[in-house]
């Protein structure tokens, strides 16, 4: 695969990250709540793991073409993000030495994010406009190691912002509780706006 076309999808993928979104707003309250970002972050890019190996098996595909899968597909999505959103809404947090770091809850905030990452409809589409623009049908790569190399430098691109979008939160607002309070029910809210626009989109659809 040409050096060209994955650094062109690098610089691509790079700045859509770089749009705040379900995925920022999740971030942002992991690094006021918990000790680390990793576990909330790690999940993220566990859902984009995945959501790469759909797509490149061509299941994604399928999956677009069926109106009522894509629908349900959709509908579970937002309903998650807004119940999500709600639950941040309703727990506002602020930065604690007192975090649970077990293993459970650690796999608890992993799971939410890949959950996150994972149900959004709109990131499947977005791989499935996305990434065939990048692959090289007479290369020596199979079309399905193309993919998956193209998706896991998007999920490298996640990694590095959602790590810092966490970390920065965390530390800009550590001595911020009310500031804190403030973001974590910001960022509760765009999940519910996500959400809500997902639902209406097929509802008015």
């Amino acid at each position: 695969m040409a050096v060209g076309s994955v650094t062109a999808f690098w610089a691509v993928s790079f700045l859509l990250v770089l749009v705040p979104g379900a995925d920022w707003a999740y971030a942002i309250a992991a690094g006021l709540r918990d000790r680390t970002v990793l576990p909330a972050v790690g999940g993220l890019l566990a859902g984009y793991v995945a959501l790469t190996a759909v797509v490149a098996a061509g299941v994604a595909t399928l999956v677009a073409r069926s109106p009522l899968v894509l629908t349900s597909l959709t509908v579970v999505g937002a309903g998650y993000l807004v119940w999500l959103g709600i639950a941040t809404l309703a727990r506002p947090a602020t930065p604690t030495a007192g975090a649970d770091d077990s293993a459970g809850s650690w796999v608890r905030r992993a799971a939410k994010g890949a959950g996150i990452s994972g149900l959004n409809p709109k990131a499947l589409l977005l791989f499935l406009a996305l990434l065939p623009q990048f692959i090289a049908p007479g290369a020596t790569w199979p079309v399905a190691a193309q993919i998956t190399l193209l998706g896991l430098v998007h999920t490298a691109n996640c990694a590095a912002v959602y790590t810092g979008v966490g970390t920065a939160a965390r530390l800009v607002l550590r001595a911020r509780p009310a500031a804190a309070r403030a973001v974590t029910r910001l960022s509760g809210a765009a999940m519910v706006a996500i959400g809500g626009l997902l639902l209406a989109e097929q509802l008015l659809g």
